[in-house]
């Protein structure tokens, strides 16, 4: 019989609240509210990337978020020293490591541990040396999953964004079932499994119910919907929408 005991934590990212503010170079609207706002919502961590050209979230940012986040701050970075620097100085509760290219819009595949070398080694020994958790952000390639638990990280997020750009159908399918084979890799190599990028109300509900999904990362979606119902709403509707997942996969781990 599968095995699953808890819904996946929530953990929303407020990059866009930034993207917004930095659109007209003022001061709002400011992502530290935003955090606020998504914990009362029922966020259980928030997730903000430091990237290279401070594009949204900048390093004061950073700072206050790290003083403020009552959850788990979780900062998504490249393996560039400096931006290492800068994440073993801010000591969040997870790191999460991702590619990134400056021409990108946002995040468009996962990091290649299996081919990135000493680069990646060394950020990832650099981080543990200074005791912070590290995750990899990776493509669900059993490949990708065995180079990641072979540098002792803790654990894995898997991109979704492919499942969640399929049609409908048989594409779909085989993205989901794609997602699922990596994550019994994953739990068979002893890391911890999350997932995120590109889930929205709709589609996360295949993806929450795979067998100990303990975390999701989704900012846009929720961002998005909070432009109508406002944030704190917005967060709690995700998380009835991962409830009702939870649920569904109990009733039918009950039938078996």
């Amino acid at each position: 019989m599968p095995s699953f005991t808890r819904m996946p934590r929530l953990g929303v990212n407020i990059d866009h609240v930034a993207t917004i503010r930095q659109a007209r170079g003022g001061r709002e609207p400011d992502p530290v509210w935003a955090a606020a706002m998504a914990e009362l919502g029922g966020a259980e961590g928030i997730t903000i990337h430091l990237r290279e050209d401070r594009r949204h979230i900048v390093d004061r940012d950073l700072r206050l978020l790290r003083e403020t986040v009552q959850t788990r701050l979780n900062l998504e970075c490249a393996v560039e020293p400096a931006i290492i620097t800068i994440a073993i100085e801010s000591r969040p509760d997870q790191i999460t490591l991702v590619p990134e290219r400056r021409e990108e819009l946002t995040t468009e595949g996962g990091l290649d541990v299996a081919n990135g070398g000493a680069r990646v080694a060394d950020a990832v020994k650099r981080l543990h040396d200074a005791g912070l958790e590290v995750s990899m952000f990776i493509d669900p390639s059993i490949r990708q999953v065995e180079a990641s638990a072979a540098l002792g990280v803790h654990a894995v997020e898997l991109h979704t964004g492919q499942f969640a750009d399929a049609p409908f159908g048989k594409a779909r399918d085989a993205e989901l079932q794609a997602l699922i084979e990596a994550s019994a890799a994953t739990r068979a190599a002893g890391l911890t499994l999350h997932a995120g990028h590109g889930l929205n109300y709709v589609n996360v509900a295949d993806v929450a119910a795979i067998d100990d999904m303990a975390e999701l990362n989704i900012g846009h979606s929720i961002v998005s919907r909070a432009i109508f119902v406002g944030l704190e709403r917005a967060v709690r509707e995700m998380k009835e929408a991962i409830d009702r997942a939870a649920d569904r996969k109990a009733a039918t781990n009950k039938r078996l």
